[in-house]
């Protein structure tokens, strides 16, 4: 394993990004967002995805200096075209106005328009809750999940996030994927040689694996939960797909056309301002809440995120660890 202080990370990927040919802001944004994901325990969205990030390039799948444009659709709705870059810069581009709808309404969304996205959506919910807002965002990715009862891949991970603010305290955040588990977590099964548990794959006649590679190429990875899990990744491929306007994960499938490079589609964000559903009942309200979350953790049980807040507050102090085969890959992109 190499370890790595959170600077000497950043540092890393932003040099691998911008000698490969991304613009200053993207390498900022773009390793802002992996940086997050590795200090915060998930290397599945960690410093592994700049790989991505670079082969998306060289593919020609995503642009290396594309302006977001930024445009006030409605009272409560902001669009952001990405021109074919990565999500990161995009949503930077529309947080301001989002804020400024959801404070003037209660409730408003952003729609994210002709973007390249392979991140977590926590980074985005956690600076929503900064704010002292409610959030909730989703996305399709390229078609890798069989529905339940099929074996032929027509959902992408469809990922759901939320976030709610706590004062004083780390925010309540849950980001999952509808699939059993993140594409990621099953290539650096493959990476490093081990088998994935039962549960999350189909080989391609629709028989359970355990083999990564069988998985990931030609098989079909499955749903959490069954039907349920089936049936909200049909929902994110509507609500953040027809509905703005955007690919569905079959259609970021076919734009690929092999490439293997990272998912093209559109993002989904809705923010609620509770200063505005409740006035001056704000705080007795919230206080409710925070009697929900007493009754989780006071019986043992942990809230989503914790893990993360942990692992942040580790890395911030022990800097971060990837493995080394990992370090000499990243290394070539310089080269």
């Amino acid at each position: 394993m190499i370890r790595l202080t959170l600077i000497e990370a950043r540092e890393l990927a932003e040099s691998i990004l911008l000698h490969n040919g991304f613009n200053l802001a993207h390498a900022q944004a773009v390793a802002a967002t992996v940086i997050a994901g590795e200090r915060d325990g998930c290397a599945s969205h960690g410093l592994y995805r700049i790989l991505g990030c670079v082969n998306s390039l060289r593919a020609g799948k995503v642009s290396a200096d594309a302006e977001p444009r930024v445009i006030d659709q409605a009272p409560s709705i902001v669009r952001v075209d990405a021109g074919g870059g990565f999500s990161q810069l995009a949503f930077q581009a529309g947080l301001p106005l989002l804020e400024e709808k959801t404070r003037a309404n209660g409730i408003a969304a952003l729609a994210i328009n002709h973007c390249v996205h392979f991140s977590a959506l926590w980074v985005e919910i956690e600076q929503l809750t900064a704010a002292g807002l409610v959030a909730l965002a989703c996305n399709p990715s390229h078609a890798w999940v069989a529905p339940a009862g099929g074996r032929e891949p027509v959902f992408g991970t469809n990922p759901i996030a939320f976030g709610w603010p706590r004062a004083g305290q780390d925010p309540f955040v849950f980001d999952f994927a509808t699939s059993a588990i993140a594409r990621g977590d099953i290539e650096l099964h493959r990476r490093a040689g081990k088998a994935i548990p039962e549960g999350w794959g189909v080989d391609a006649e629709g028989r359970p694996s355990t083999d990564a590679s069988v998985v990931l190429d030609g098989g079909a990875m499955l749903t959490f939960g069954g039907h349920k899990g089936s049936a909200l990744a049909a929902m994110v491929e509507l609500i953040a797909g027809p509905l703005i306007g955007d690919l569905t994960s079959a259609e970021s499938q076919a734009y690929d056309a092999g490439s293997k490079s990272s998912p093209y589609h559109g993002e989904l964000i809705i923010a609620l301002d509770p200063r505005r559903f409740l006035r001056e009942a704000t705080e007795e309200h919230l206080a409710r809440a925070e009697v929900l979350f007493q009754g989780i953790e006071g019986q043992g049980a942990r809230l989503p995120s914790q893990r993360r807040y942990a692992a942040r507050a580790r890395s911030v102090v022990e800097g971060v660890q990837i493995p080394e085969a990992l370090y000499n890959d990243l290394k070539v992109l310089l080269t």
